[in-house]
């Protein structure tokens, strides 16, 4: 194991002394550019109602990490509830699709799988039992939004679920079955499946198309049919769209957020569909937010717009709006809908030093970047390569993700040091173990820290910065090299950070001149105050890091 100074320092820190958490100040105004979301599997999360552990059927036969765990939409509303994610600084919560999933389990070649993660959808309209009830997931929204938090629900405009004995495939003119992308070109990325077996729609297409039969079927049997088929007449009507395949996906997942009150969306394998398809689906999405928010005045959370951050696999923040799609083919994703990415390359960047990274970044986001952000992690539920997937880091990696120009997305269990290796596991099933709430509860020792240490420091960086939209959103600047510190500045708002600070001694920071001589300025790390002087201010702390503001 090796860890950095810094993460020599406070294991030490956590484990010998104690820390104040950051003191309480005024709410702040949020800013998607300096989000804090929280990325959670639903089924992974936390259980609160075992008796839909197993629905439509489905068993408990499943290859290791590759089944239903029993985490429902009552698990989230419980932690939400608890204050679990405001300890952390969270502002908004993103949850995998809840949507019905198929019902048996397949073989993908890494064993019997089900579709737990939400991506394998078979009825866009319901709310799969595994995970709960209507009543359930409005109750979710609710309690969020209740407590200052937005939610971003994971939509799929690209593929069904796999065929299955149980699960049949959609007609022909809603999908393609072949070929396999072969991932060298636009066309080839775009007018394909992702893999074997899992059908992709028919995005492309303007020709009107009917209902599946198996959809129409089971409308039926759930007594809704009418209901359904007249609320697609009266958004075909009102939108001119012809019912070619895309315009009923996106009224299905608009009408999530016309009834629930979701704020956005993250939008799954994005580079995959036509691109005009996704500007189409905003325009849809955003005026069922309007409406959900002119019916719902008292649970709407400011007058923020609907808002949409894209999967764009590979896509790093210096792509800037030039995505290459391969044979000579660029794409602007900005342009087509969306206020976000997600950048693939910090997992990879977060292995250098915090200067380089952080001075880059502001650049690009101040520059050909400026009005858009990008969504920053360092590990998720598909990306084979995390920071650190045997979590010898998790200290530095907090520093490092939730300091970050940019929105940041915390991966649930980054701030419980969950493990992303499991021996018995293929794939990336190793990413998706369940919540380790056992280890923060006995704060479990690893590596020589405690998991309730690493918790304890995650959150208090989290909401530093959840009270200073100039940590993401603010221009950037470096005031010392060694130790390292740099300040941030959004409007009124103002931060110094410095990082890297001896451990055997008191150390005073240059804070000139974002802050003046006279000035009274808090370490929000300590808790602890002073007054600056000579164009420094000295807390006589060892903790190897500060978090400077008013």
């Amino acid at each position: 194991m090796k860890f950095s100074a810094l993460a020599v320092s406070l294991a030490l820190t956590f484990g010998a002394t104690h820390v104040s958490a950051a003191p309480p100040v005024a709410r702040t105004p949020f800013v998607w550019e300096n989000a804090t979301v929280y990325f959670l599997l639903t089924d992974r999360f936390n259980n609160a109602n075992k008796a839909n552990d197993l629905a439509y059927g489905r068993k408990a036969d499943a290859a290791p990490l590759r089944g239903y765990m029993g985490g429902d939409l009552a698990g989230v509303t419980a932690k939400i509830k608890e204050g679990y994610f405001k300890e952390l600084g969270v502002d908004v919560i993103w949850i995998t699709p809840p949507v019905e999933q198929i019902h048996a389990g397949t073989d993908e070649g890494t064993g019997k799988s089900y579709g737990f993660h939400g991506y394998w959808a078979r009825d866009f309209t319901s709310v799969d039992a595994n995970l709960g009830t209507e009543a359930d997931l409005q109750e979710l929204v609710d309690t969020a939004h209740a407590n200052g938090i937005r939610v971003l629900l994971d939509v799929v405009m690209n593929h069904t679920g796999p065929v299955t004995a149980q699960d049949p495939v959609w007609p022909k003119d809603w999908v393609r079955t072949a070929p396999v992308c072969a991932f060298k070109d636009a066309r080839t990325t775009v007018d394909c499946t992702i893999v074997k077996n899992l059908p992709d729609f028919r995005t492309d297409v303007d020709r009107p198309v009917a209902l599946p039969p198996a959809l129409v079927a089971k409308w039926k049997e759930e007594g809704r049919y009418e209901r359904e088929v007249a609320s697609l007449d009266v958004f075909f009507k009102e939108t001119g769209y012809p019912r070619a395949p895309r315009y009923y996906l996106m009224k299905w997942h608009a009408d999530w957020v016309r009834k629930y009150g979701f704020d956005g969306f993250r939008a799954d394998t994005a580079k995959h569909v036509e691109p005009r398809v996704w500007k189409d689906l905003k325009k849809v999405a955003s005026k069922a937010f309007e409406d959900w928010k002119r019916d719902n005045p008292s649970k709407r959370l400011g007058d923020a717009k609907f808002y949409m951050t894209a999967e764009v696999y590979n896509y790093s923040l210096r792509h800037a709006h030039q995505f290459d799609m391969g044979g000579e083919t660029f794409v602007d994703f900005y342009d087509n809908g969306f206020d976000s990415v997600i950048n693939f390359s910090m997992t990879s960047d977060a292995r250098g030093g915090y200067d380089a990274m952080f001075g880059r970044y502001a650049a690009l986001l101040a520059g050909p970047l400026r009005g858009y952000s990008v969504m920053n992690y360092l590990s998720s539920h598909d990306d084979a390569a995390p920071f650190d997937p045997a979590r010898t880091r998790p200290f530095d990696s907090a520093v490092k993700l939730l300091l970050s120009p940019g929105a940041a997305q915390i991966y649930y269990g980054d701030e419980t040091a969950r493990l992303l290796t499991h021996a018995g596991a293929k794939g990336d099933a190793v990413l998706r173990s369940f919540m380790n709430w056992d280890e923060l509860a006995s704060n479990a020792q690893r590596d020589g820290y405690r998991i309730a240490d690493v918790r304890k420091h995650w959150g208090i960086i989290g909401r530093f910065r959840q009270m200073h939209p100039a940590v993401g959103a603010g221009e950037h600047r470096k005031l010392q090299a060694t130790p390292y510190v740099f300040a941030r500045t959004y409007e009124k708002d103002r931060v110094v950070v410095g990082l890297d600070l001896p451990t055997d001694k008191s150390a005073p920071i240059v804070v000139a001149p974002i802050f003046r001589d006279g000035e009274s300025v808090t370490d929000y790390y300590s808790g602890k105050k002073a007054v600056v002087a000579g164009g420094k201010v000295d807390f006589h702390t060892k903790n190897g890091i500060v978090l400077i503001a008013n």
